[in-house]
């Protein structure tokens, strides 16, 4: 009997009590299963957010905290600076007419203790309003007027502990500086205005105005810096400016160096945005080598759900509504790993202010940046969108009939276009936030270039691996012939792990590389090169007096003399200065004062490239040599003009030739030598440096710095060896932080290696249960996979050896403008140690499997 049923009056449906779309309700159903197989993928969003979050947050706590204290740190509102002079009575004026004035010397100076040693110290001379801002701290605590007062014959100090260690002094001992005894009251415990001079090569020492005059340390053409700082807390930024542009307008030629407190060190505030921008490059490497986890996590995932998508594609669901579901599981996971990362970077500032507080030489004003973290979320977000898309797009065309015989035939099916347009707006995506957010964008483009570079090397040399081992001759014995198998076979692991461990080890040997030449350049090949002894502020008429003395006292060395002063650039081609927008690498120029020079001669160490030297008649007349690549990046060329202000005046010279010049052997050079005639009569103090012949010597050159201090105690002496120090210790913590950031990025590669094991665990599972079938031990498929994972492991610490000495040279000679020497003992430690990790990773995860009974999942088939 035919016929059809009666349609059923269609029941009405209850209304929804989730106004969710269905593809949201499902994923979000799907999740109720909870995380497995994602830690690897959470690990690796979270470890690249939180160092892009963390290294953005302190750069912008930091910057706060220069602006907010941005008082503190110049002691007043306004700050007007003098290099080898005092403001005249009408420049003086001019300032106080705008706000009250405190004024701060400071200078370098040779402390004497007794015929124990002498220290160069770093001498501030202030009067009773100091500091102006913030406040000072000291150990015994007692009014600064009091502790600098002259008593029983002596003016006080108040000195860095360091000065105590290293002269083996106390509090109540005297000391002597420039022939005139001073008397140490306490030790300075704080002091508000640390970093406003920047970089000090010895410990502070307070001292009264009145006690510096009676040193007589100030002498015309004497290395000095008067500082004039503007009380006006009630006055607003507007106001400030009127300021400002009122003192301008009174003295204009005055030459000195302002600065405000919103902006209290602009050259400490790009120096930080650098920075930033190479360790925001870190994290963002450490994200995108976790995007190869987060590719091997989705590729097991979709793996996993290969039956829930073979029903949902039998029931009817459109391929792009399958992609739909999973991908918004996967980014909502991805939100999740962004929430973690962004929790622990936005931490880092608050917990690095309640643990080193006291410590940090900087104001931190730790606080929630929420442009920095969504900028670091949406590198996270797009990320995983980047590295996802592809897997999960892979299952769309393919059959219900496929998908379920997928385990032992995986398709080779293209990806639709609309998901490599996807996957391209990602990345472009990436790209554009890299350049629109970067300090630098040329180091930004070098270093996309060289990730794309890293990832299609990286992508051949797995096709080679692949394509290679399928041509070898099959080897006699089961186990090698098995690990050859495995390495082109379809679904090895090859492409995953040549990827992840390829990244990981290139990131190595780079960091190795670096970091071996910086420490060797600073290290080993400047000071054995080097001259050993430099003193400034000779007075000019004691100069051959002072020659003949370092003569006696050190027989055979080398000395060199020059005449020196301190003048800043006012205009090149009758351009002010403040006007030039001059590169990055060449502002230093013109941003303060520089040392300068005249002499007769070319000086050591230099080689003309351009115009010819003067000689005797020419040399009377205005003319200046210039360094050759500062005047490259200036736009300068023989016959322009460079305008300084020197103590006051300014001089207008005519460039006659450009000379290139070697930094690097520390021994006496400027960017500036000036004709003869160029500072006829002005006063000046000479320069000199002392090379001992047999090198370096630690106890001569203590013996030294003690009699000149003795003999002429107004000359300022430093070891070279003690600035090199100084900067070493700045250059190894950067080098601690850089380390700190790009730890992370290795750590991230070991996840992914981890996750690309996992990731292929089904495949070794089924691969266990037949070969065990058939005979095979645990032992000797251990051996197989121990061959595999080694022959891999050996091919990508090749390639990490290769791609990351190229990658360090790069660095080395073309960023860090250093020489570059090819030190691979770090380097090749570290390669070793990827593959034996490799090889234990791999055996670790296959060592579960192999337990696994056959008789269960031999059902299955």
């Amino acid at each position: 009997m035919q016929g059809t049923l009666a349609e059923a009056a269609p029941a009405r449906r209850p209304a929804s009590p989730s106004r969710l779309p269905l593809t949201l309700r499902l994923a979000l159903r799907e999740l109720r299963g909870g995380l497995s197989g994602f830690a690897v993928f959470l690990a690796c969003i979270a470890l690249g957010v939180a160092a892009i979050a963390g290294v953005a947050s302190i750069a912008g706590s930091l910057t706060d905290g220069l602006g907010r204290e941005g008082r503190r740190i110049l002691g007043g509102d306004l700050t007007y600076s003098l290099i080898n002079r005092a403001a005249t009575p009408a420049e003086l004026a001019a300032l106080e007419a705008q706000a009250p004035v405190s004024v701060v010397t400071t200078l370098r100076a040779m402390a004497l203790a007794g015929d124990k040693s002498a220290a160069l110290v770093e001498m501030k001379a202030v009067g009773g309003d100091y500091p102006g801002a913030g406040t000072l701290v000291t150990e015994p605590e007692r009014p600064l007027q009091d502790l600098l007062a002259q008593a029983d014959g002596a003016f006080g100090v108040v000195v860095d502990p360091l000065l105590l260690t290293r002269l083996d002094l106390k509090v109540g001992d005297r000391i002597t500086i420039a022939g005139q005894p001073v008397a140490i009251r306490a030790t300075l415990v704080s002091e508000p205005d640390k970093i406003a001079n920047g970089i000090g090569f010895g410990p502070r020492v307070l001292i009264s105005r009145a006690g510096l005059d009676a040193t007589g340390l100030i002498q015309p053409g004497s290395l000095n810096r008067f500082s004039y700082r503007l009380q006006a807390p009630e006055a607003s930024e507007a106001e400030l400016v009127d300021k400002a542009a009122a003192i301008a307008a009174a003295a204009p030629d005055a030459g000195w160096e302002m600065r405000a407190r919103t902006n209290a060190d602009p050259r400490f505030a790009k120096s930080i945005e650098r920075f930033t921008q190479f360790l925001t490059l870190v994290g963002l490497t450490a994200l995108i080598v976790g995007g190869v986890g987060v590719a091997n996590a989705v590729h097991a995932f979709v793996e996993r759900k290969r039956g829930s998508i073979a029903t949902l594609k039998s029931v009817g669901a459109p391929g792009a509504q399958v992609v739909a579901l999973y991908l918004t599981q996967v980014m909502l996971i991805a939100t999740l790993g962004t929430l973690i990362g962004l929790v622990i970077g936005a931490g880092l500032p608050f917990a690095l202010d309640a643990l080193f507080r006291n410590d940090l030489p900087l104001p931190l004003d730790p606080t929630l940046s929420p442009g920095e973290l969504a900028l670091a979320a949406a590198y996270g977000l797009l990320t995983a969108l980047a590295f996802a898309i592809v897997p999960l797009g892979r299952a769309h065309d393919v059959p219900v009939s496929g998908l379920f015989r997928d385990v032992v035939d995986p398709s080779a099916a293209r990806t639709r276009l609309r998901y490599r347009l996807i996957l391209a707006g990602a990345v472009a995506a990436l790209v554009a936030l890299s350049l629109v957010t970067a300090f630098d964008r040329r180091v930004a483009l070098i270093f996309i270039a060289a990730a794309g570079l890293a990832f299609g090397l990286l992508r051949l040399v797995a096709i080679g691996v692949m394509a290679g081992a399928r041509r070898l001759p099959r080897p006699r014995f089961a186990a090698p012939r098995m690990a050859l198998a495995n390495l082109h076979r379809p679904g090895a692991l090859t492409p995953a792990i040549v990827l992840s461990l390829g990244l990981g080890v290139t990131l190595l040997v780079t960091l190795s590389l670096i970091d071996v030449n910086v420490r060797r350049t600073l290290t080993n090949s400047l000071p054995a090169r080097a001259p050993n002894l430099f003193f400034l502020d000779i007075p000019s008429a004691d100069a051959d007096a002072f020659h003949d003395f370092l003569g006696k006292q050190a027989s055979g060395a080398k000395i060199e003399r020059v005449p020196m002063m301190r003048g800043r650039i006012a205009a090149l081609n009758g351009v002010p200065a403040g006007q030039i927008k001059a590169p990055d690498d060449a502002a230093w120029v013109l941003d303060g004062d520089r040392g300068i020079t005249y002499a007769a001669d070319l000086p050591e160490g230099s080689k003309l490239v351009a115009g010819t030297w003067w000689d005797a008649e020419a040399a009377r007349t205005p003319l200046v040599s210039f360094d050759a690549e500062l005047a490259r990046r200036l736009d300068l060329s023989v016959g322009d003009t460079v305008s300084v202000n020197v103590l006051g005046r300014t001089l207008t010279a005519t460039i006659a030739n450009l000379r290139k010049v070697e930094w690097r052997n520390l021994g006496i050079n400027f960017v500036m030598v000036f004709s003869p005639g160029t500072f006829r009569g002005a006063p000046h103090s000479d320069l000199a440096t002392l090379t001992l012949a047999g090198g370096p010597d630690a106890k001569a050159e203590a013996v030294i710095l003690r009699d000149v201090a003795r003999a002429f105690p107004s000359v300022t002496s430093v070891r070279v060896k003690d600035a090199l120090d100084a900067v070493n210790d700045i250059v190894g913590k950067l080098v601690l932080a850089i380390r700190g950031a790009s730890g992370v990025a290795v750590v991230a590669s070991l996840f992914v290696l981890a996750g690309a094991i996992a990731a292929g665990h089904r495949a070794r599972l089924y691969d266990a249960v037949v070969l065990k079938t058939l005979g095979a031990t645990r032992w000797r498929l251990l051996h197989a996979y121990a061959l595999e994972y080694g022959a891999l492991g050996a091919v990508t610490a090749v390639f990490g050896l290769l791609a990351g000495t190229l990658a360090g040279w790069v660095i080395v000679t073309k960023v860090m403008k250093l020489d570059f020497a090819l030190d691979l003992s770090s380097a090749l430690v570290a390669a070793g140690l990827a593959v034996v990790f490799a090889i234990v990773l791999g055996l670790a995860g296959t060592w579960r499997i192999l337990g696994q009974k056959p008789a269960p999942y031999l059902r299955q088939f």
